[in-house]
């Protein structure tokens, strides 16, 4: 398979566009462990999820 004179530049295209979707995954699941350890902590606290229906605390403010 020949690519021509322009060879270089569509393999280094690929590996930028495998590069940051590579990026683009690791910082989705870096954020959502983040976000379940917030989550945990916040839950620890006793704070709960407005939308968790009848079982919500009315706010006292």
């Amino acid at each position: 398979m020949s690519l021509g004179p322009h060879a270089v530049f569509i393999w280094l295209s690929y590996v930028a566009t495998a590069l940051a979707v590579a990026v683009l995954l690791a910082w989705l699941f870096w954020d959502g462990r983040r976000h379940q350890r917030r989550l945990a902590d916040l839950e620890a606290r006793g704070v709960r999820r407005r939308s968790s229906g009848a079982s919500a605390k009315p706010d006292a403010g």
